[in-house]
């Protein structure tokens, strides 16, 4: 294709769109016509339906340049969608006419395709309340459901599948470098890109054994691929996702980990670090892929590269000067990001001990958040061991089914090569247990003396009073703990010893100076 082809279809699309800015060009009654573009499409909204148009570009990594290849994306679109928004994604509808008279849903020979979608009530997608400090903690849980329970009833590879090798994950991640390093003139950030590159390599180098092991396993799947969000929106009151990858299978069958380290990075990028923890945390609790956590730093700096990488795009395409320099500001922004997870922050290892009411799991909860650390809970990790959903009934009673001696003594050794996982990935851990045995207390001392970090005993305490109502009014909770099991605690329970005692910091969970004691003693480092 030569530079005047370019230039003919670049001007065609542009008078195209102008001309669908315009009432008379659809099938049906309009409000005012609202224009939105990205670097890859434009979207027309209309009021009640939404359409959006594939830009004739070649990325490399996405190729529109076709009718043929526009037409068959827009099919992919809604199928892919319809997985997650079935009741918006509608269809896939020609657009006839000329450039400068086109009919959306016309007949006679298609000179475009736009993929039909009902019009949200709302315009608005979750960034804008991100961008003004508003996301709601709610609206976190909401989407980590949803995002859990895609995630599980995905297509999944196999060992014959092409997609999620080793040698793919690296070419993905080493393709932005082609693609920001031509865009870049500032010495220091191509000194930071470099630095970037370079860890990347080292740390595909350690880690490609594992990506190829997680394929084989399934964790490999057709993923949305562009969960960030813009992507995301509430309608009344519920969380919808949408705009999926459709553009190319390489990016939307993933490693699941994958998935989840974009969204962090949106979070993160809005500040919101404590969200993005949060996140993982009822991820990972939703799902039990710790195992995912060792991959978890290289896809958080891929992701990062990847947002970095699309916002020197959008600001080449970009001739509004106030514009290009904030689009230019962005992509600083997540180069930052990809850099701080080239670097391991502080790690430690913290376990809770006290009785079933306590506070036990809120107090670990909140702590995880602030110290960018996981809460490992030993009620879902028990019920997920011996097959059971976190919130589903065991039938246990006192002392059999899950709750025998043996069962409990595996529970703990389970939670331990957890904690190890986590720990080794480079990421804090609370184990969130009622750790009334010193020989559990003991197991999580001797892995912390052998990854030679800091251990802590956080001792939660509440009056008798305080620990029978909240007993009594737990709903929804993973936890099978009755006043009954209550009592055989406080008869069976070890109370610490000895150095057990120098490593205790004692918290009352009745008063609301818990967490900040606790962040005090522990020395609140920024999140990785």
């Amino acid at each position: 294709m030569t530079a005047n082809d370019t230039n003919s279809i670049q001007d065609s699309s542009f008078t195209l769109i102008q001309a669908l800015c315009e009432a008379a060009a659809y099938p049906h009654p309009t409000g005012p016509i609202h224009l939105i573009e990205t670097h890859i499409s434009w979207v027309l909204l209309t009021g009640q339906y939404a359409y959006k148009i594939k830009k004739p570009v070649n990325f490399g990594f996405l190729d529109f340049s076709t009718l043929e290849k526009r037409q068959f994306f827009c099919h992919e679109e809604v199928r892919l969608n319809q997985r997650l928004a079935a009741y918006w994604y509608l269809g896939v509808v020609p657009i006839t006419g000329s450039p400068d008279r086109p009919k959306m849903a016309g007949s006679g020979e298609a000179i475009e395709y736009a993929v039909k979608m009902r019009q949200f009530p709302s315009a608005q997608t979750l960034r804008e309340p991100a961008e003004c400090g508003q996301l709601k903690s709610d609206e976190i849980d909401q989407i980590t459901r949803l995002i859990a329970n895609f995630h599980k009833t995905v297509a999944k590879t196999d060992g014959q599948s092409p997609y999620g090798d080793g040698q793919e994950i690296k070419y993905w991640f080493v393709e932005n470098f082609d693609g920001i390093r031509p865009l870049l003139e500032d010495t220091h950030q191509l000194q930071q890109l470099e630095t970037i590159e370079s860890w990347g390599g080292d740390e595909w180098a350690n880690k490609s054994p594992l990506m190829q092991q997680r394929k084989q396993q399934g964790f490999v799947r057709e993923c949305h691929g562009d969960l960030h969000l813009g992507n995301m929106t509430l309608i009344d009151g519920e969380a919808v996702l949408f705009d999926c990858i459709e553009f190319n299978p390489m990016l939307r069958w993933i490693d699941v980990m994958s998935e989840v380290a974009f969204l962090m990075n949106d979070l993160l990028r809005f500040g919101y670090e404590a969200y993005a923890y949060r996140f993982l945390n009822r991820y990972l609790q939703e799902t039990g892929d710790y195992q995912g956590l060792g991959l978890l730093r290289y896809y958080l700096v891929y992701r990062a590269l990847v947002r970095a990488k699309i916002a020197l795009l959008r600001a080449d395409q970009n001739r509004d000067a106030d514009a290009y320099a904030q689009i230019r500001s962005e992509y600083g922004i997540f180069a930052n990001l990809a850099e701080r997870f080239t670097q391991t922050g502080r790690t430690v290892l913290a376990i809770t001990h006290g009785f079933s009411g306590s506070g036990k799991s809120t107090l670990a909860g909140q702590l995880a958040e602030q110290i960018g650390g996981l809460q490992i809970r030993s009620d879902i990790e028990r019920k997920r061991l011996f097959g059971y959903a976190a919130q589903a009934p065991t039938g246990s009673g006192l002392g059999d089914g899950v709750y025998t001696q043996e069962a409990s003594q595996q529970t703990y050794r389970h939670l331990c090569g957890l904690a190890r996982m986590a720990l080794e990935a480079g990421f804090p851990v609370i184990v969130d247990a009622a750790f009334l045995k010193q020989e559990q207390r003991g197991l999580f001392r001797q892995l912390a003396e052998d990854c030679q970090i800091p251990f802590f005993i956080i001792d939660v305490q509440a009056s008798d009073e305080t620990l029978c109502r909240r007993i009594g009014q737990r709903q929804h909770d993973a936890s099978e703990a009755t006043v009954a099991v209550l009592q055989q605690q406080r008869l069976t329970a070890e109370p610490l010893q000895g150095e057990e005692q120098d490593d205790a910091i004692t918290v009352s969970t009745e008063k609301g100076d818990a967490l900040e004691i606790l962040l005090t003693r522990l020395g609140k480092t920024s999140p990785h």
